[in-house]
């Protein structure tokens, strides 16, 4: 008796989309991350194409809260290498492959 041939399996890998905040590397505390993360996504929801407008938000809410010179990035494909204050360092991907770094000097 012949074996039915089995159907192919697809084998490319399938792109993972995170639609919640994904945290890659912060060296705050916890809880100070936990509040930023929420400002992220307060303003990434409010300025969906508009991510010059999103970082505005942040740095302003980021400065309120914690003193200046907070700095942000928001985009989609860019590297960094910067200096930093210790324990004010957050880098984070919303929406997929909307990518949020966050920083003070």
């Amino acid at each position: 008796m012949a074996e039915e041939p089995k159907p192919r399996e697809n084998k490319e890998e399938k792109k993972m989309v995170y639609t919640y905040p994904l945290c890659r590397h912060s060296d705050m505390p916890e809880e100070t991350k936990l509040e930023v993360m929420e400002y992220v996504v307060t303003a990434c929801e409010k300025f969906t194409g508009n991510n010059e407008a999103a970082a505005k938000m942040i740095k302003e809410e980021m400065d309120k809260k914690y003193g200046p010179p907070f700095h942000v990035v928001v985009g989609e494909g860019f590297g960094f290498e910067l200096s930093y204050e210790l324990n004010n360092l957050l880098y984070m991907f919303f929406g997929g492959n909307l990518a949020i770094c966050i920083w003070k000097c």
